[in-house]
């Protein structure tokens, strides 16, 4: 379960890229407030491949 919510907040992350994309294409971002952002996203997206890929570390043991 763990895994599964951090792929949807990888995807939703990911939606966010697109928007920041067309804010630019459109004006509403200057270029270097663009990359600021997407320099941010870039961040956020290897944080959560590296708790995809390590998820035993985040996710607590069971116990009996």
């Amino acid at each position: 379960m763990f895994i599964a919510k951090i792929v949807d907040a990888a995807g939703e992350a990911a939606e966010t890229e697109v928007w920041l994309d067309l804010s630019k294409d459109f004006g509403y971002l200057d270029e270097a407030k663009h990359r600021d952002l997407a320099d941010k996203y870039e961040e956020v997206s290897k944080m959560l491949s590296s708790m995809i890929e390590k998820a035993d570390k985040f996710v607590p043991k069971e116990t009996s």
